[in-house]
Order: C-alpha cells, then structure tokens, then sequence
C-alpha cells in the first residue's frame, strides 16, 4: 500500500522548560477533548518550543485560548503515514531533493503493526512545491 501524505496545519508554543509543564499543556488540551493528530517538542532558547499537528483546528484553538496558551500562527508540515518497511522515508526525500526543496527538518517512527509514520517540514516558500511534488 502507498505512504499516505498529508499538509497539515500546526501550531506551536514555547513553555517553560520545567518539570510539569509539559503535563499542564496536554490535560488542558484532553480535558477540552482536543484530539492531536502528532506532536514534536524539543528544546530552544533556555525554553521548549511544542509544536502541535490538531485534527480539529477550531476546536483546538478554542481550548489553547481557554487554557491561557499563547499559539503561533498557523504553520505548515506534511504528515506521512504508510507501511514500514526498509528506507520507508527515501523515496519521498528523493522526490524532494530532485525538484530542489531542501527538508529542513524530518522526524520518523514505527507506530507497531508494521505501520510507520513521520512528520516533515520544508520552507514556507517550499510548501506549495512540495505539496504538488508530493501529490498533495
């Protein structure tokens, strides 16, 4: 079966980097029902920025703003679901890199059941290249 990709919308907030921030964030977003589709935190600037994939936008952006969450506008990144298998993650990159679009970030799993998924970032001048490269 072929990789799923989608573009996607997310959103990011930078949080203190400290022991219970991160349990905060994420019980106010499940106490709101507010269902995310991937999350990428790591850390930046003595802080930690999270960057949040939501399957519902407007549910999710009414939850942050009820939970006091200070959100960045919307940004854009492809999600890529498929079976694992070896290289699983080549041949989209090489498509990339043969239309000249530079990935600026790429983050991959096995999910179990043989799946896998990823989340991969290019540069916003990129995205509507990529997005037709990818068939998106």
């Amino acid at each position: 079966m072929p990789d799923t990709i989608r573009k996607l919308d997310y959103y990011y907030l930078t949080a203190s980097d400290k022991p219970g921030e991160g349990a905060r964030i994420f019980s106010a977003l499940r106490d709101a029902g507010v269902n995310l589709l991937a999350v990428h935190a790591f850390p930046s600037a003595r802080k930690s920025q999270i960057d949040l994939v939501p399957s519902d936008a407007v549910a999710f952006l009414s939850a942050a703003k009820n939970a006091g969450l200070k959100l960045s506008k919307p940004k854009t990144m492809f999600l890529i679901e498929g079976d694992d298998r070896v290289g699983a993650v080549a041949p989209t990159l090489s498509r990339l890199g043969a239309a000249g679009i530079n990935v600026t970030a790429l983050s991959a799993v096995r999910t179990g059941g043989g799946r896998y998924g990823a989340l991969l970032w290019v540069k916003p001048k990129d995205v509507r290249k990529a997005a037709e490269t990818l068939g998106v």
